[in-house]
């Protein structure tokens, strides 16, 4: 009998601790995620002589005041024939201003980053008295953030039958760079509520091993009654 009684601690003990070992290996909601630019799934449209918006921010929010940013268009690549020609930007921030000796001629004067929110991880690019030319994808990219996603694509379509929109609004399908509520909130919200989920499902999983091994106890006790038997009785003198 107390051979079994060892084994049915034994089994409850080893049961709480694999479930604590399950439970403690689980990601944290207050774990930090790795930082990361994201730009827009869906194109931007305007019409000419809009300004628009390209968005483009980090994730969590994290302050780029002190990083390089860098605006290109991926699709335009520099003459290999000519050794002397170099990359050139649409818009290129360095030591917290902007550079315009690498910026492409066209957009000289028409491109500006939100200063004040960049603390914030707003990187989106402001593009003024946009036209056809300006068609094409734009990257963002922070060649020093330490993240596998360090840049993303956002695409600009300017088309002349698209309804124009006053130049001091910001046309419908741009996001509002000035809204720097934290995009991860929900996410970290549905976190905790997968976290407390999982912790209830394995308090009932603990419950019903000892439930069960209770159970398998009694059976065995009840299949081997001369055991306990032969235990109780007093030893001849």
């Amino acid at each position: 009998m107390q051979g079994l009684c060892g084994r049915h601690y034994l089994t409850i003990c080893f049961s709480c601790r694999w479930f604590s070992c399950i439970f403690l290996s689980l990601p944290s909601s207050e774990t930090k995620s790795e930082v990361v630019v994201i730009g827009s799934n869906l194109p931007i449209i305007a019409a000419p002589g809009d300004d628009v918006i390209l968005p483009c921010h980090l994730e969590p929010m994290f302050d780029v005041q002190g990083l390089t940013v860098e605006w290109s268009k991926p699709d335009l690549k520099p003459d290999p024939s000519d050794r002397l020609s170099r990359v050139e930007y649409v818009h290129l921030y360095r030591d917290r201003k902007e550079v315009p000796d690498m910026k492409m001629a066209s957009y000289f004067r028409r491109t500006e980053l939100f200063m004040d929110a960049m603390k914030h991880g707003n990187i989106s690019l402001k593009i003024l008295n946009v036209s056809e030319e300006d068609n094409g994808r734009y990257r963002c990219f922070i060649p020093k953030l330490r993240s596998r996603a360090k840049s993303a694509i956002v695409e600009l379509v300017v088309d002349s039958n698209f309804a124009k929109t006053s130049t001091t609004e910001t046309p419908l399908q741009t996001p509002d760079p000035q809204d720097t509520t934290p995009t991860n909130a929900g996410r970290s919200r549905v976190a905790v509520v997968v976290v407390v989920v999982t912790l209830l499902l394995l308090l009932a999983l603990t419950g019903f091993t000892a439930y069960f091994s209770r159970h398998i106890f009694h059976r065995t006790l009840k299949k081997h009654p001369e055991n306990d038997k032969t235990e109780k009785q007093p030893l001849p003198v």
